[in-house]
């Protein structure tokens, strides 16, 4: 294991962050006291409790979730995407490092930051609603787990992209319409059968829902099928990348 060669990348990766303090850390925490205000204030108040908790809190997990898996796609899609755009791919190729370890390095890099967000998405949410932990080791699980399953699908969108228009794409498309489907600001209980059952196709279901469950011991599905499901998308992530490098896949293109 090449550890300065991945070390070299990562620490690039996270200076990147630091050169754009603001909009890394400031962006996420304005978006979420705005959140809090529409969703919290002004529509929770009208709003029962569910599963006897109140709204507000309720939404934590949800908008942590929403936060994470958009910041997770995009700085690892950027990321790997920056140096084909600018021809410096080739340089990361030729080195003696092996597709894991570039992979470990971008993806690490990525992840590390989502978790840096959306634990001070955590601690911003703590000023507006009390907030109450079951099971901290469960949460930081699925946080961490969240964040390295998204960040190695940000990674295929960066390799498969051929523009920046296409970075995002899936995105704004795909990953944000799933992740407000997928139960962040309410249950799929309280959907009629047909849309409960179409709505378990998501898989960003099963992440909320275990990460709700770390916090309130409530959730849309079983503890056991969330882990069972972060895993599988985590294995398919990886054979997709492992495919991409094994064929070259766009890397020289």
């Amino acid at each position: 294991m090449n550890i300065r060669g991945i070390g070299a990348i990562y620490k690039f990766e996270m200076g990147r962050t630091l050169r754009t303090l603001g909009q890394s850390i400031a962006s996420p925490v304005v978006s979420t006291v705005l959140y809090f205000i529409v969703f919290g204030s002004a529509i929770g108040s009208r709003i029962q409790a569910i599963d006897n908790v109140s709204y507000g809190a309720f939404i934590v997990p949800g908008l942590i979730m929403l936060t994470v898996l958009g910041q997770s796609v995009s700085n690892a899609s950027f990321g790997i995407y920056f140096p084909r755009f600018t021809g410096t791919i080739y340089e990361i190729l030729s080195a003696p490092l092996s597709f894991i370890e570039v992979v470990i390095g971008y993806v690490g890099a990525a992840a590390s930051k989502s978790v840096i967000i959306g634990t001070v998405v955590l601690i911003t949410a703590a000023f507006f609603v009390p907030l109450r932990i079951a099971h901290p080791f469960w949460m930081i699980f699925f946080l961490v787990m969240t964040s390295v399953t998204f960040s190695l699908m940000g990674f295929i969108i960066g390799i498969w992209a051929d523009g920046f228009e296409k970075l995002q794409l899936i995105p704004l498309l795909i990953i944000t319409p799933l992740t407000f489907l997928g139960g962040s600001f309410y249950s799929i209980k309280m959907l009629p059968p047909f849309w409960y059952q179409l709505s378990l196709v998501n898989p960003v279901v099963y992440l909320v829902s275990g990460f709700r469950w770390s916090f309130y011991e409530r959730g849309d599905v079983s503890l056991a099928i969330s882990v069972t499901m972060i895993a599988v998308f985590t294995a398919v992530a990886l054979g997709i990348i492992a495919w991409m490098f094994r064929t070259g896949y766009r890397l020289r293109k």
